[in-house]
């Protein structure tokens, strides 16, 4: 029996405090490796260091691709109540960016 495609969609906190959300198929630790190398996206690249905030596996990719266009949608204060895993605060804070 072959291994379930596993996916995870994450954020990074930038070296500048701005956050980074991302998704992979590659296995997390291995796409962080690239991250810190400098090669995993323009964005990260000039604001190294990066730190990984919050991650989450998904069994299906298009639902990790669902979830990381929800939050790169989303503003400061939304995605801080999810790395802070404060799910009761999500519904009363302002949802996209302006």
């Amino acid at each position: 029996m072959a291994a379930r495609a596993r996916s995870w969609v994450y954020m990074l906190r930038c070296a500048d405090g701005s956050y980074y959300v991302g998704k992979t198929d590659i296995g997390l630790e291995k796409r962080l490796g690239e991250h810190r190398l400098g090669v995993g996206s323009k964005y990260t690249r000039t604001r190294l260091p990066v730190d990984l905030v919050w991650s989450e596996e998904f069994a299906r990719y298009d639902d990790a691709c669902a979830m990381e266009r929800r939050l790169k949608g989303w503003r400061r204060e939304k995605k801080e109540a999810v790395i802070a895993r404060n799910w009761d605060a999500l519904p009363s804070l302002p949802r996209r960016k302006s």
